[in-house]
């Protein structure tokens, strides 16, 4: 049995969950999210605890149980508290600025690197060498997040680039004279 699968979610208050047959639409405070899942999974609602379940043991359904169970959560976290990942810009005269919507780098090319944002997600920039991305749905985020990362992702020299917050680069040694 899937350890993941099994666990029941807590619906917080506040939080409704609308069921059409493998539509699932969660709603709350931030926001709403909608996702369709495989129909062979059972997804039950019953006083304020989703139940996922599956109907047989083959090597589909045990991998969709877990991965069920996980996107529903990750639903009712987004809606209820959100989710945000911080990057760090670490170079000399490299910066971070919003304009708009949009987010403006520069971070050592002969251009600005201009990043737009899609829907339901957003960008903060609290100081110029640090940007924080937020949203309910925690694939977007993480989308946003490495594509602003792989604008100048970090390289092991001198670590100047783009990571995010309390990543490790490991450094490399240069080369040496004769």
């Amino acid at each position: 049995m899937s350890r993941i699968g099994k666990k029941p979610i807590e619906i917080p208050a506040g939080i409704t969950i609308t069921m059409d047959s493998n539509v699932v639409t969660v709603k709350g405070p931030k926001g709403e999210l909608s996702r369709s899942f495989n129909k062979d999974m059972e997804i039950k609602v019953e006083d304020n605890v989703i139940n996922v379940s599956r109907p047989t043991d083959s090597k589909e359904h045990r991998a969709l149980h877990g991965t069920t169970r996980a996107l529903l959560s990750n639903m009712v976290e987004g809606v209820s508290k959100g989710f945000e990942r911080g990057l760090e810009l670490i170079g000399v005269g490299y910066r971070a600025q919003k304009q708009g919507k949009k987010l403006v780098l520069n971070v050592g090319y002969s251009h600005p690197v201009e990043i737009e944002p899609e829907e339901g997600v957003e960008v903060e920039v609290p100081t110029n060498t640090k940007i924080i991305v937020k949203g309910t749905n925690k694939e977007r985020v993480g989308a946003l997040a490495a594509n602003i990362r792989d604008v100048r992702p970090p390289e092991p020299y001198k670590g100047k680039g783009i990571r995010y917050e309390g990543e490790f680069v490991r450094r490399k040694e240069g080369k040496t004279g004769k």
